[in-house]
């Protein structure tokens, strides 16, 4: 493991944060990216010459630029993991929140998955993770963009998996998809049921990358629910009341 590499997108906070110190704890070298580089370079402190730091925003147009700026400082990478990502709930149809979570997680997720994409085929191989959702099972109506982005980010993981097969390309893929978890971006005064810590999800997500697992939904009572939301005929579906 102490030669494996991996960056992680969306490091400052929550979910990435916890897997960065995951990774650090168990040897990996680490890079780590985000907007907030004061939190950046706290993890580095836990381990100064594992640990490296990009400042880095998914949504600017010199993302990938910095991407391999910190790929190079590492000297290369072997698993990419995106942890970037926004969301609301958004049932007044706040025109500025849904375009926001539209551009982080439609259009900087893509900026940042095919730039892994193409860097791992050149290279020859890879492992490509991301942190979803099983809002993207069925169409949320109190979280129209979130949920409706986070089903795009799930059909274009298994793109991209189709892809590599097509392209004779030995890359990994694994798309994790975790149901309510405490962290900042549910701080919005709302009540979310079977609500997660971070650090189980992170210990979860880790274990999913290690084993290569194709889709990991976190945990077992999301994964009981997703199976009964795929029952449900769509027609009843836009008429269920849910507000959570």
């Amino acid at each position: 493991m102490e030669s494996e590499r991996i960056i992680i997108s969306g490091a400052t906070s929550g979910i990435g944060c916890e897997i960065a110190k995951l990774y650090i704890g168990n040897g990996y070298k680490v890079g780590v990216m985000g907007r907030r580089i004061e939190l950046l370079n706290e993890l580095k402190e836990k381990s100064p010459e594992n640990v490296f730091v990009q400042q880095l925003d998914i949504n600017s147009d010199d993302a990938t630029t910095n991407f391999q700026t910190l790929i190079d400082s590492m000297g290369g990478m072997d698993i990419y993991f995106h942890v970037s990502g926004i969301g609301y709930q958004n049932v007044h149809l706040d025109y500025d929140k849904e375009l926001r979570t539209a551009e982080t997680n439609c259009k900087g997720f893509t900026r940042m998955i095919t730039y892994a994409f193409n860097y791992f085929e050149q290279q020859g191989k890879g492992h490509i993770a991301c942190i979803t959702s099983i809002a993207g099972t069925k169409g949320l109506g109190v979280s129209p963009a979130y949920s409706a982005t986070k089903r795009y980010q799930n059909h274009y993981i298994q793109c991209m998996a189709q892809l590599a097969t097509i392209r004779k390309v030995k890359i990994t893929f694994t798309d994790i998809r975790p149901g309510f978890v405490a962290t900042d971006l549910l701080n919005d005064n709302h009540n979310y049921p079977m609500l997660m810590k971070k650090e189980f999800v992170a210990q979860e997500a880790y274990k999913a990358v290690a084993r290569k697992r194709r889709v990991k939904i976190i945990d077992w009572r999301y994964n009981l629910l997703v199976t009964a939301w795929k029952l449900i005929p769509n027609c009843v579906w836009e008429r269920l009341p849910i507000k959570n």
